[in-house]
């Protein structure tokens, strides 16, 4: 028995024939020649073109729905193979009237839908224009229905769509029939039943009792995509962010604050909310409330809590929401976001510790240049260095006392204008309190080598003397052997010769000779740095190790040691 949708091939025969679009008669009149084909045994073949069913006034009148549920449901209960072809469009419950099929085959440009893409665009969207996303959601091809194992096969198409070739099409659609039909004529009756309602049963392939991953938990909620969305905008303008602090570094310029800001209060936002999710999610959202009304009733005028009770409450309340946030669908999503807002956080805090340590350096260095102009200043150096220049060798004791009544001059100039600054001036303990001048320094490096090479010619000495020689042959030959045999014996003698070699040597370096000169040498280099505290009288700070002030908050830590520049 065959039946189907027929359109027409022009503008009349679309109207004559309804565009394809059946109206109640048409179902009961498809539900009688089933009834006939089932009385007979004749096997049943549809082929499936139709927009969906007329939806006229006149179509709802005579019980439109009604009749197309009676067929879907008379059709599972046909006692004959069933094979449909769709050769065009299937559409809704239009198509599904004359579809409840063994078999569903398609044609290759086929499509079968619930509803056609323009519909579910005007739907979701509110706008037609919307029709290929929905078309790609609605997964409405041949291709698309096969891997979902809603049709069971595909027949080629000629190129060009089916139109180009119709016979080479049709038998096509034969040898699928055919082959369908083969199949469906080996089962019985009870078996027929049972493999049409298998088709319709397995579709959607949904498992109950097996637990979902959280992000796809996530994913399935209605309120949770738009969250979702944001999280991917956020990211990439991060990104752009991130790019555009580059750049500034590179080119020396200003990062972008504004930029930072806007982004702060975003993710604040978006950590608000996921918060607020996620307690939803823990089920501690209506508690929240009460202690919030609580909260409010509870405040005094200064803004506390006077009652000791409330606070255990939200103690309570905040501890069992961090054990249980690990659990919460959009934990993932809550943690990456809070990482995000402490990255951007840190890059803003840190740009505005670099503009504020910038200015504060330029600041420093104009008034360090104002101090060193200063007339009195300027003639006392430019005076202290036609002397130094006329002196020859070693500076006198008094030309140092010289330099450091101007340079105690020059730092008190400079404290006094950085605490014009607000700025807390610290001086800095130096680390080699007393440093000795390089010729002594070089002096007794000469001196240190000549002793060292004096204990090393000891050691040569008591090395090859013919005693402690054969000592160390005999300690030889005791390792060869005890590699071979080894016993407790061979160990014991071997470690009385190490010891016996040891005690030689040590009495060669403790000679009087060397201990007298040790002592000597080491009272020299005590006197060389007595001598050198002397000299530097009161100057016992440090250098810094650059050249610029360390610049902390409010906090400077001046340069004491010499006279350098703070840039």
């Amino acid at each position: 028995m065959f039946m189907g949708h027929q359109k027409g091939r022009n503008t009349k025969e679309n109207i004559q024939r309804n565009f394809g679009m059946p109206t109640p008669h048409g179902y009961r009149k498809a539900l009688r020649m089933m009834y006939y084909a089932d009385h007979h045994g004749f096997p049943i073949i549809t082929f499936i073109d139709t927009p969906g069913a007329f939806a006229d006034l006149k179509s709802e009148e005579l019980g439109q729905g009604e009749a197309i549920a009676h067929n879907l449901r008379t059709m599972f209960g046909l006692k004959v193979p069933i094979v449909s072809i769709v050769i065009g469009e299937g559409g809704s419950g239009g198509a599904l009237a004359i579809g409840c099929a063994n078999k569903l085959l398609m044609l290759e440009n086929a499509v079968f839908y619930v509803a056609s893409p323009e519909a579910c665009a005007a739907i979701l969207w509110k706008t037609a224009k919307a029709s290929p996303k929905a078309a790609e959601k609605l997964k409405i091809t041949a291709t698309e229905l096969s891997k979902l194992q809603i049709a069971d096969g595909i027949i080629p198409e000629p190129l060009g769509g089916a139109h180009a070739d119709p016979s080479w099409t049709s038998q096509q659609i034969k040898t699928a029939v055919v082959e369908a039909m083969d199949e469906l004529m080996k089962m019985d009756t009870q078996e027929l039943l049972n493999h049409r309602m298998r088709k319709f049963r397995k579709l959607g392939g949904f498992q109950e009792g097996i637990p979902i991953d959280s992000k796809r938990k996530v994913n399935m909620k209605k309120k949770e995509e738009p969250v979702a969305q944001r999280g991917e905008e956020l990211e990439g303008e991060i990104e752009k962010l991130k790019e555009q602090i580059l750049k500034a570094k590179q080119s020396s310029t200003k990062a972008p604050e504004l930029g930072l800001n806007e982004m702060i209060v975003k993710l604040k936002k978006e950590v608000d909310i996921e918060f607020s999710e996620a307690v939803k999610s823990v089920g501690l959202k209506d508690r929240l409330v009460m202690l919030r009304e609580e909260f409010a009733k509870a405040r005094n005028s200064q803004g506390q809590i006077a009652n000791s009770g409330l606070k255990e409450k939200i103690e309570k309340l905040k501890d069992e929401f961090d054990q249980s946030l690990s659990t919460a669908p959009n934990y993932s999503s809550l943690q990456y976001k809070l990482d995000m807002l402490k990255e951007i956080t840190k890059a803003k805090n840190l740009a505005e510790k670099n503009e504020k340590a910038a200015f504060l350096r330029q600041e420093i260095n104009n008034k360090f240049k104002e101090v060193m102009e200063q007339p009195g200043i300027k003639e006392k150096i430019e005076a202290l260095r036609g002397e130094i220049g006329d002196t020859s060798g070693d500076l006198e004791n008094e030309m140092k006392e010289k330099v450091m009544q101007v340079k105690k001059e020059i730092e008190l100039e400079l404290t006094d204008v950085l605490k014009s600054l607000s700025l807390d001036v610290e001086a800095v303990e130096s680390k080699t309190k007393y440093p000795i001048n390089e010729r002594s320094l070089s002096d007794f490096k000469v001196k240190v080598n000549v002793f060292n090479e004096e204990i090393k010619k000891k050691i040569d000495d008591a090395i090859n003397s013919p005693d402690l020689k054969s000592k160390v042959e005999m300690l030889k030959l005791e390792i060869a052997k005890a590699e071979k045999t080894p016993d407790l014996e061979s160990k014991n003698q071997i470690e009385a010769l190490e010891q016996q070699i040891k005690q030689r040597i040590a009495e060669a370096i403790n000679s009087p000779e060397l201990i007298e000169k040790h002592e000597k040498l080491k009272m020299e280099i005590s006197k060389a740095i007595e001598s050198s505290r002397r000299s530097d009288g009161s100057l016992k700070k440090e250098d810094q190790k650059d050249d610029n002030a360390n610049v902390d908050g409010s906090r400077v830590e001046i340069n004491l040691g010499a006279n350098r520049s703070f840039a």
